[in-house]
């Protein structure tokens, strides 16, 4: 079992890696930011938070409303929290090819990161160890919306996010726009392809964790 989450914890790696460089492509498309990036930048100009602060609060408030809906707090929740803004920044640095100004073109791009980003998502979350605090949100608001396909679900919860950043004065832009309806159909699209439905994934949490592997490990000895 100890091996099993070993495994697992290596699969949900490779899943944040993926699905950082998706997000690195949205970034990279340069036609405007995510409905989230929106609401921290909005978040920022009414509070003396910039706009880094703004997103780790942001964090740790859905982390909140992640617990309120019953949502299990995870190795993934955690692994994801320290690693894929650290992976979207590496893709970044790394990215070799000069700044996107073709509006068509960053279109694509973004599409294309959109396809990236359901895979991760999809990759990370077969490691059964929770998700992150808005893949959290994502779920537990799927799970009471049942008979709601996901990627209509996740439209959904980035035009809320979207309607609060625009109203708290966040910028907005076309890529803005096509991140609120896109990424979720394409979600969709990804997950039907792969009869995919993460609500049906059976997390563990990590003081379950834990307890496997301090078991396994006396066990060991």
């Amino acid at each position: 079992m100890r091996k099993k989450i070993v495994v697992q914890w290596g699969r949900i790696i490779l899943g944040l890696l993926v699905f950082a460089f998706g997000v690195h492509l949205t970034i990279f498309a340069n036609i405007g930011l995510a409905p989230w990036d929106c609401l921290g930048m909005g978040i920022a100009k009414h509070t003396p938070l910039n706009y880094g602060l703004s997103m780790t609060v942001m964090a740790l408030i859905i982390l909140g409303i992640d617990l309120l809906l019953k949502e299990r707090i995870g190795f993934g929740t955690i692994i994801d929290a320290l690693l894929t803004g650290n992976f979207v920044q590496m893709f970044n640095d790394l990215n070799p090819l000069a700044e996107n100004k073709s509006t068509w073109l960053g279109i694509l791009i973004m599409l294309t990161g959109f396809v990236f980003m359901a895979l991760g998502m999809w990759i990370y979350m077969k490691g059964e160890q929770c998700c992150g605090p808005r893949d959290s949100l994502l779920v537990g608001l799927g799970k009471r919306l049942p008979k709601v396909p996901i990627g209509i679900v996740e439209v959904m919860l980035w035009a809320a996010v979207l309607l609060a950043g625009w109203l708290l004065g966040g910028p907005i832009g076309i890529g803005t726009l096509i991140s609120t309806f896109g990424a979720g159909i394409v979600m969709q699209l990804v997950y039907n392809l792969l009869k995919f439905e993460p609500r049906q994934i059976r997390h563990r949490d990590a003081l379950n964790t834990i307890r496997i592997l301090v078991s396994s490990r006396t066990e060991g000895v």
